[in-house]
């Protein structure tokens, strides 16, 4: 499958994949593939490539060969494929209702919270003073933001504890990895991302999506310090709960197998902006070591926003000339427009930061789908041998992060990631739904890899291996998952009470909570439930390396 070139990469001589593409095929013939194994039907919503397959991958694809097929498929592995192409056919009938649900609902939070909530609006349309929020201004708010309003650090008592004084925002963060300070400032990074780019004080990217086909991969980069400074922090945005295509990538089976890597999922790879399932060779042109600055397979990569008065991030012109000459020198075809890809920006960023503040070291984090494309970003760098940069990565920190690959990348990870120093912490909330995505088992292959902080709905932490209910279906964990959720509702009218104003839940987070009782684990994906699993867990024992 890969052979060694002349610098120790490797270079593809073919590709496997799996495609799940519900597009293809009617209800009728899903519902002939669930029922009788019918491989006609299962072809036309498996699409493989045609190198040899492995005993599992045969049966998935009845016998196997390329091209697809269904009739092999175990009845529970039908059901599984039926249970996720169901699922991002009924996503996709309701995408459009969903984003417009998602203006309506942000423009009325946002119109609320500007005029001081229902009294105050109604006060306002009287006098005739209504404040309208401006989408993309500074005071529009996601919302993500208005189910949890927390965004300061500094009343985190866990912070002043370890840290002896009140945090100030020219302090350099001196913290052990692992620990409920950091942890924090990761949390709170991650729910940041949501937000707009007006909102950040720091370089912000809207990347380009070969997934969604548009900017929507969003991250940001900040240091804790102007000068000199100690941490250099990179935030993936996650999941938006009214995006449909983030929740079909979120279900979606699909992976490109990487020699040496393993089995990656293939959306978070587009989002990444790594390739094009509409033209597999991409993903090999992409990611093999020789080519590391190709351009998005439909060339266009995605826009860099930078903020003003971001002293500590800005580049200087020349530091751009250099960057723009190095990726015309590259033998491929050009973007009309020089816009970059989640994975090249952040990657050139970082290595610009890195030589700027020579004794800082680098954080990746993010929440949900952010934490998906969080820990594949170090990932695709030690796959491109970057090793100098790998030396400063202090570590990983995701919440609520769905699978992104199968056992063998986290094998070829460990040596990075997990030994002889751990540095990747997977925090998982209580029955949350997204960590249990995508599927595990013999066929679909997906797994989870490092340390996982998993936390009860006490906020109570144990470090495991994986998460109880690793994949959220099992009957057996179905009433507890609805006594579960209606606990969670009880427990948001008294959060405030027992542990003072700061862990009031606003009233859209209770609303959340009600959604909850239908669906168990939705509302669990909330930020909310991960800022207070760092801020109140117990039983904290693990010990890792400091900054």
């Amino acid at each position: 499958m890969a052979m060694e070139d002349e610098v120790g990469g490797t270079v593809w001589d073919g590709s496997r994949y799996l495609i799940v593409r519900p597009e293809n095929g009617g209800f009728r013939d899903l519902f002939r593939f669930l029922v009788s194994a019918d491989g006609a039907a299962g072809s036309k919503f498996l699409e493989c490539s045609h190198e040899g397959f492995d005993t599992d991958e045969a049966e998935l694809l009845g016998g196997g060969g390329g091209g697809g097929g269904g009739g092999g498929v175990t009845p529970d592995h039908r059901w599984v494929i039926f249970v996720s192409i169901i699922v991002r056919k009924i996503i996709s009938v309701l995408g459009k209702p969903m984003e417009w649900v998602g203006y309506f609902v942000e423009f009325l939070l946002n119109l609320l919270s500007l005029n001081g909530n229902l009294l105050g609006l109604l006060r306002n349309l009287f006098r005739g003073k209504v404040l309208i929020p401006q989408r993309d201004s500074e005071t529009f708010i996601s919302a993500i933001g208005h189910l949890d309003g927390r965004i300061d650090l500094f009343k985190n008592e866990v912070f002043v504890e370890e840290n002896g004084e009140p945090a100030s925002a020219t302090r350099g963060i001196q913290l052990d990895i692992g620990n409920q300070a950091l942890m924090d400032l990761c949390m709170m990074a991650s729910k940041l991302a949501y937000e707009n780019a007006n909102m950040h004080f720091v370089d912000f990217y809207n990347c380009w999506n070969d997934y969604q086909q548009e900017r929507s991969t969003q991250v940001f980069i900040l240091c804790d310090k102007p000068k000199d400074a100690n941490l250099i922090l990179i935030s993936f945005r996650g999941t938006e709960p009214f995006d449909a295509d983030d929740w079909s990538t979120d279900f979606d089976y699909s992976w490109y197998e990487i020699p040496k890597l393993g089995k990656v999922h293939m959306g978070f790879l587009e989002a990444l902006g790594l390739g094009n399932r509409a033209k597999t060779s991409t993903f090999q042109e992409h990611l093999q070591v020789k080519n590391t600055r190709f351009t998005s397979s439909n060339s266009v990569h995605g826009t860099a926003g930078h903020s003003e008065g971001s002293q500590s991030l800005s580049s200087s012109a020349s530091s751009e000339e250099k960057q723009s000459k190095g990726v015309r020198e590259e033998k491929q075809l050009m973007p009309e427009m020089a816009e970059m890809t989640a994975y090249f920006a952040v990657k050139t960023k970082l290595k610009s930061l890195l030589k700027e503040h020579k004794n800082a070291k680098f954080m990746v984090t993010g929440h949900s789908l952010g934490g998906a494309l969080a820990i594949l970003f170090p990932t695709v760098l030690v796959l491109h041998e970057e090793e100098e940069m790998m030396q400063r990565l202090l570590g990983v920190h995701t919440f609520g992060q769905p699978r992104v690959g199968n056992r063998q990348l986290g094998r070829f990870m460990e040596p990075h990631l997990v030994h002889p120093v751990p540095k990747y912490l997977r925090v998982v909330y209580c029955d949350d739904l997204v960590p249990r995505l995508p599927y595990d088992d013999k066929t679909f292959l997906y797994k989870h890899f490092g340390t996982c902080l998993y936390f009860n709905s006490l906020y109570i932490e144990q470090k495991v291996n994986e998460e109880p209910n690793r994949n959220y279906f099992g009957i057996l964990y179905l009433i507890p998952d609805y006594l579960n959720a209606a606990w969670e509702l009880i427990r948001s009218f008294a959060m405030g009470y027992m542990h003072g104003p700061e862990y009031k839940e606003s009233w859209e987070s209770i609303l959340l909570r009600i959604v909850g009782l239908a669906v168990p684990g939705l509302s669990a994906h909330s930020p909310t439930d991960y800022i207070n699993s760092v801020r109140l867990g117990r039983e904290r024992t693990i010990q890792m390396s400091s900054l």
